[in-house]
């Protein structure tokens, strides 16, 4: 059994997919990449068999009609040997030295016995022309260099939240939360990183910034635009960690606030995009995306209308949208959207 699986999602990445896969085979044998190629019209099919065929024992490819991120991510969790599982976007990279000391650190702890069902490490957001690369750490939420539990985490701060970036999951706990990601939909990552939180019980934070997360493409998902056009499908995302679960039943406060939070920074998000489009279809679909949450979580409603957010969010009139759209200013800057 290897250690670890990465999946690379590719769909018409011929131009930058190499660099993404040159910087995971260090890892050796102790990793199997699995190179999804989501229906790729381009080269993207022919250079991940060239990799295949030059490193047989860490490259394997798959080969499947479209069906989106989330699709080729069920792939890879599906075929995975590994013991845990990452998934490294085909425009994105890892650092060495901090991969080398993520091998290094899981080795030691499956070969004491641990079981691990999640390590996070930092990420860092490599903007095209910034000056300033913004590194995501979690010193003040996480203990260092050893086992914990939810109890022993610290408040998140807003802006301040695990991504897809930040983590390796056990890939048996990706398969016992019944995690399935739906098909041609973006911002699956969501989705990805929250449902399975409520099965994490063992966490270990190693403070290396580990994953490259590229910002720069025009036709980029998290693009502001993009996002604008594609905000059925945020919603969709959104819709559905409502319906994961009923967080007020959670048990462990500290993962419940969390999850709490999350859940209101992607509805944050969807609800802002629908009032900065300016249209009056997307303002009915802001207004029919609040109903479903009173009707279908009226605990949830009441909580997140009772935030600040929730409040500036439901400010009536065009004055009321201008303080809600400075407000999403900020909170981009905090995520590190712009």
């Amino acid at each position: 059994m290897k250690l670890l699986t990465i999946t690379v999602p590719c769909y018409n990445s011929q131009d930058y997919m190499r660099h993404c896969i040159d910087s995971l085979l260090p890892g050796g044998e102790d990793v199997e990449i699995i190179i999804v190629d989501d229906g790729s019209s381009d080269n993207t099919g022919a250079i991940a068999d060239e990799y295949a065929e030059k490193y047989p024992s860490i490259v394997r490819v798959v080969h499947q009609e479209n069906g989106g991120h989330g699709e080729g991510l069920n792939t890879g969790i599906l075929m995975a040997t590994g013991l845990y599982f990452k998934v490294v976007d085909s425009d994105d990279w890892v650092d060495e030295e901090s991969y080398l000391e993520i091998l290094k650190t899981l080795g030691n702890l499956c070969g004491s016995g641990c079981m691990l069902d999640m390590m996070i490490s930092n990420f860092v957001y490599e903007k095209e022309g910034a000056k300033h690369k913004k590194v995501m750490r979690y010193q003040r939420q996480l203990p260092e260099g050893q086992l914990f539990d939810w109890s022993e985490t610290r408040k998140f701060k807003v802006g301040k939240y695990i991504l897809m970036h930040s983590v390796i999951y056990r890939t048996q706990l990706l398969r016992d939360c019944h995690l399935v990601l739906p098909k041609h939909t973006f911002y699956v990552d969501n989705l990805f990183v929250y449902v399975p939180l409520p099965y994490v019980k063992t966490m270990y934070y190693l403070d290396v910034d580990f994953y490259r997360y590229y910002i720069g493409r025009k036709d980029q998902s998290v693009n502001e635009q993009t996002m604008i056009r594609r905000i059925d499908q945020q919603i969709r995302v959104n819709k559905l960690m409502i319906n994961a679960y009923d967080l007020h039943k959670i048990p462990d406060r500290h993962l419940r606030r969390y999850m709490l939070s999350y859940l209101e920074i992607i509805t944050v998000i969807s609800t802002v995009l629908l009032i900065k489009s300016g249209t009056e279809e997307n303002l009915e679909k802001k207004r029919a995306l609040w109903t479903y949450i009173k009707e279908k979580d009226l605990w949830l409603f009441h909580y997140l209308r009772r935030r600040i957010m929730g409040q500036t969010l439901h400010l009536p009139g065009k004055g009321g949208r201008g303080i809600a759209l400075t407000i999403y200013k900020i909170s981009q800057k905090v995520i590190g959207f712009n």
